[in-house]
């Protein structure tokens, strides 16, 4: 498949079952939406089991606003004959619905929700265990611009959810991005971009989850005959279908065959065919995204300019020239029915109002075509009504020869005032995503491919676009270069620094078969590597893909500012008309003096100035922009740190953490267990015993199974352990020394039992023996306690019926346990471990860390029942682990943090994703939430008092008092740079620095 990276952050990803160490292996990304009850025994579809005839599917519900509504529906859909399990999610405007397609079917669940009084639309189906979907969609992110504020993303929202065939569809203001899912049966995505600019917004196609789309920039086009030779070789290459050639900017679109031709071969095959006239290069759909940005802040810029340069002369007729005899003699020439300076003011403002700013027109009638208001909406209402009104004015005087003060300055000024606002604000943002673009710079533009000839014998090398690497490729990797794809050492040693991707500073030595990460960077040997995973299967790729998501999500508090924009403009626009009507009937009876008035101005000129400043400083901007920006920023900085967060929901939660829960295997512990103590309590020799029991744990993937047996081999062979464990356990099947097993069975929570020489062979807990009847001696009872209460873990052997020997396995703790789980308690958390382990064991590894409270001997199931009962008074619970079994704890808990080095599912179900596999990053966690929490609060405070002031400031509230009056045109300013201001307050979070061990300790509880 063609390895590009346009589907980074689109392709959905599920977790293996098998179990991993090494960071290559690890999946970062669940599905799209993740599934809230991982427990759930509903196989999607019909299928085997009591509960198999239950489908589940997700409803999209429009027009909830409160709990109130949310009950409701739950309600309306419960009360449906068929309908087995209904849960409602007010902030995702989504339902899942679990019903019986025997006696319901999904129309009469939509038209339940519509009956009542909410709009429905059944969403795509979830996706499955195997990653595939039922129905066949794609998923593609469009660039939107031109919005402004909370209500335009409502507004695109909205308009791109009706569209026929849109399954989901998400908007965030913060990157200018929408990600929407559509069925190409039914709608393609020139439609849905169509749809985008008949709302009033720009929009573009950047990327999509299709894998035979690439789009490259070709060099060597100098004329017609150029791009002419250019297509005649497309036509003739088998495999492509169809390709656009943009011979302004030098991009090739080309659509593919993949089962005919490989993206390389496509690229090379245009290369070879125009024998080095052409040379084309790979363009990343970030490359794209940036130049987007920076494309729109040059645009803002240049109408700035535009408008700056308009309005100089403005000032300048208005204030300077004045003073100067000969200008002045100039301006106040009569030329027909009015004066010179009044024809300049006319035209130089007209130009303007609707050249200049004719955006802001074309965008309010857009939003009030479709039924929503924005900030375009206030400046288009102000600066027409300064406008109009001095129009009018002017031909007033010129009819009846009074002349009443005019206001096109404030017209002028207030426009160039927004613009400059918008202008920074745009420089701004793109600051915000700063982190996001770092982390796609760490892949190389450019990789050396070996090149091997027959029996695989390197014959040459040539450097290749890395976004063409393909999995197998061989690599070369020079000294100082960064690894281009990941993949495993075939030859060479170096170290390896990893801390851009992981977080982690010191470099990481790499030997044959050792896993290395693209991104990272080669230190000193040079290496030759095999690439495994390109593209979206990348861990650099998915981190920018998880990032990527969390980013456009929206954390809870936002629902507060959504709710503000939508009533926003009218209140504003009400009290705007209130302050009109009070000025103006307070000057018709007398209530304030005709001094306070302009010269030669009425009571109603007077009234609108105030009126005017009240519709343009009121500003629904920053109040939109003030948690996007923020979770953007601090997503980023966090994946900086090496720390994952999969979206604003985890994001706000962590910050109310009061319990965390620990897993004590590979999270409290260093997961590499050794056996300390083997010893037989029978006629069998220690080398017998252990052979035997490696025999029947060299099928088990569990950690203690694994250092069994390599144990069991050190002390035959006097091998070194080796790190590669799986390739370890396939020696050992191989080397002939292991005893046949079979029917073996691997028992959650309390071991393994095979047949070894057709006789039964049980290792595990004192569980297991009880309940296949195996008699434990007193003496044995005492050896195994006194290996548990030095936190070692007694392993019993039997066979045949008889107990034969027991073997004692420790578990290193993590050098910062103890100092993490102090820090937690003076941050006012309080720390559980939760483990299947024994009581003995589990008291002791607690007491050396510092832990009070502890669970032992929990079944996997059992660890999401104690978070469940820590979860009934309303407390926050966080889940930390790594391992398969922790998987329901971790979907269970209100903030889950997966280990980075731990298992797929593991992962998966993590809402925080440790890529350190450092137990310092849960404090790190925890404290980067609490302070983007707290930049949120503080954005919403200034974004609200701003507006509180303000307006009053601008209707004039005070003038009678201070005889101080806000013009319009210092209105805008203010307006401009109040969303600047808030977009500055997130950016603070860039400076961010994780708490080190020596500070940790300092914490108080907040």
């Amino acid at each position: 498949m063609a390895p590009s990276r346009r589907d980074l952050q689109l392709t959905p990803v599920t977790g293996d079952s098998s179990s991993s160490s090494d960071m290559e292996e690890v999946r970062l990304l669940d599905s799209y939406d993740d599934e809230e009850d991982v427990l759930s025994k509903i196989e999607e579809g019909g299928g085997g089991g009591n509960d198999s005839g239950l489908r589940k599917i997700q409803v999209g519900v429009t027009g909830m606003t409160c709990a109130a509504c949310s009950n409701s529906v739950e309600g309306a859909l419960m009360s449906v004959n068929g309908v087995f399990k209904a849960s409602v999610a007010l902030l995702q405007n989504r339902a899942d619905v679990v019903f019986d397609p025997n006696l319901v079917k999904e129309e009469d669940i939509k038209e339940a929700i519509e009956d009542a009084g909410f709009e429905a639309e059944i969403l795509a189906e979830p996706v499955t265990s195997t990653g595939t979907k039922t129905q066949a969609t794609l998923v593609g992110q469009f660039t939107i611009g031109g919005m402004t504020c909370a209500a335009c993303v409502n507004s695109v929202e909205g308009i791109l959810r009706d569209l026929p065939g849109v399954k989901r569809a998400v908007v965030a203001l913060a990157t200018s991005l929408g990600e929407v899912e559509y069925d190409p049966n039914v709608i393609n995505k020139d439609e849905i971009v169509t749809a985008i600019e008949d709302a009033g917004f720009e929009g573009a196609l950047v990327q999509s989850n299709q894998q035979d789309k690439l789009v490259l920039r070709v060099e060597g086009i100098l004329n017609e005959l150029d791009a002419q030779v250019l297509e005649g070789i497309l036509t003739r290459l088998n495999g492509v279908r169809q390709f656009r050639l943009d011979r302004i900017s030098g991009e090739l679109e080309v659509v593919f065959d993949p089962e005919v031709v490989s993206s390389r071969s496509l690229v090379d095959g245009i290369e070879g065919d125009g024998y080095g006239k052409f040379k084309l290069r790979v363009m990343s759909p970030y490359e794209r995204l940036t130049s987007k940005d920076t494309g729109e802040a040059s645009n803002m810029f240049r109408r700035f300019i535009s408008s700056l340069v308009l309005s100089i002369p403005l000032f300048f007729i208005q204030v300077i020239c004045p003073h100067i005899a000969l200008f002045d003699a100039l301006l106040v020439w009569r030329c027909g029915p009015f004066m010179m300076g009044d024809w300049l003011k006319w035209a130089l403002v007209s130009v303007i109002q609707f050249v200049v700013g004719k955006r802001f027109y074309v965008a309010a009638w857009r939003a009030l075509r479709n039924g929503s208001t924005n900030m375009d909406v206030l400046v288009a209402l102000g600066t027409s009504a300064s406008y109009f009104y001095s129009v009018g004015a002017l031909l007033y005087g010129a009819v009846t020869g009074f002349w009443s003060p005019t206001y096109f300055d404030a017209s002028a000024m207030l426009i160039t005032f927004v613009l400059l606002g918008k202008y920074l604000e745009s420089l701004a943002k793109g600051k915000t995503s700063d982190a996001m673009k770092k982390l796609v710079q760490l892949t190389p533009a450019t990789a050396i491919l070996l090149i091997e000839g027959k029996g695989g014998k390197l014959v040459g090398e040539r450097e290749i676009d890395a976004l063409l690497i393909q999995p197998g490729d061989t690599l070369k990797v020079h000294p100082g270069s960064k690894i281009p794809a990941d993949g495993v050492v075939v030859w060479g040693s170096s170290y390896v620094n990893e801390s851009m991707v992981t977080g982690e500073s010191v470099p990481v030595s790499k030997e044959v078969d050792s896993p290395v990460i693209g991104g990272t960077i080669n230190m000193h040997g040079a290496l030759h590597m095999k690439a495994t995973k390109v593209g979206s299967d990348a861990v650099l790729s998915q981190i920018i893909s998880l990032v990527e998501t969390a980013q456009m999500s929206k954390a809870p508090i936002q629902k507060f500012a959504d709710y503000v924009a939508s009533i926003f403009v009218p209140v504003v626009i009400t009290l705007a008309l209130f302050t009109l009507i009070g000025w103006s009937i307070g000057g018709a009876v007398g209530a304030y003096p005709d001094e306070w008035l302009p010269k030669n101005g009425t009571h109603f000129v007077f009234s609108l100035m105030f009126s005017i400043s009240v519709v343009v400083i009121a500003c629904p901007c920053a109040l939109g922009l003030a948690t996007p920006t923020a979770v953007m920023v601090a997503t980023g900085v966090g994946a900086t740190n090496g720390v994952l967060i999969k979206g604003g929901d985890a994001l706000e939660k962590a910050h109310k953490v009061k319990y965390v829960i620990f897993d004590k295997t590979g999270t409290l512990t260093q997961g590499k267990a050794t056996v300390t103590t083997a010893k037989a309590f029978s006629e069998m020799d220690r080398g017998e015993f252990l052979t035997l029991v490696a025999s029947a744990e060299a099928s088990s993937e569990h950690p203690l199974a694994k250092a069994i047996v390599a144990y069991a081999r050190h002390f035959h062979f006097f091998d070194e352990p080796t790190e590669d464990v799986e390739t370890s356990n396939k020696d050992l099947q191989n080397s002939g020394w292991l005893l046949n097993t079979s029917n073996f069975s691997a028992l959650p929570g309390k071991g393994i039992q095979c047949l070894v020489n057709e006789k039964i062979i049980l290792v595990g807990n004192r569980k297991l023996m009880s309940e296949n009847a195996i008699t434990i001696p007193d003496h044995v009872e005492k050896f195994v306690e006194d290996l548990e209460e030095n936190a070692k873990t007694g392993v019993i052997v039997a066979y045949n019926g008889e107990l034969i020997g027991v073997l004692g396995i420790a578990d290193p703790l993590k050098r910062e346990a103890a100092v993490v789980v102090e820090g937690l308690l003076r941050m006012g958390v309080r720390p559980i471990m939760v483990t299947g382990d024994n009581w003995r064991t589990a008291r002791a590894v607690a007491k050396e860390v510092g832990i009070e409270d502890v669970r032992a001997e929990v079944m996997p199931a059992g660890k999401a029942e104690v978070i469940r009962s820590l979860q009934k008074d309303g407390s926050t619970v966080a889940m930390v682990g790594d391992g398969i079994n922790d998987s329901p704890a971790l979907a269970a808990a209100d903030v889950g943090m997966a280990i980075g080095a731990g298992t797929d599912v593991a992962i998966e179900a993590a809402d925080y994703v440790l890529m350190r596999n450092n137990l310092e990053d849960v404090i790190t966690a925890i404290d980067l939430s609490r302070k983007t929490l707290t930049r949120i609060k503080l954005n919403y405070v200034f974004a609200m008092a701003y507006n509180v002031v303000s307006i009053p400031v601008a209707a004039g509230v005070f003038f009678p008092v201070l005889r101080v009056q806000m013009p319009p045109w210092a209105a805008g300013a203010c307006m401009a740079l109040s969303s600047v201001s808030v977009v500055c307050s997130s950016l603070l979070l860039r400076r961010y620095k994780k708490p080190r061990l020596t500070t940790i300790l300092e914490f108080t509880k907040e």
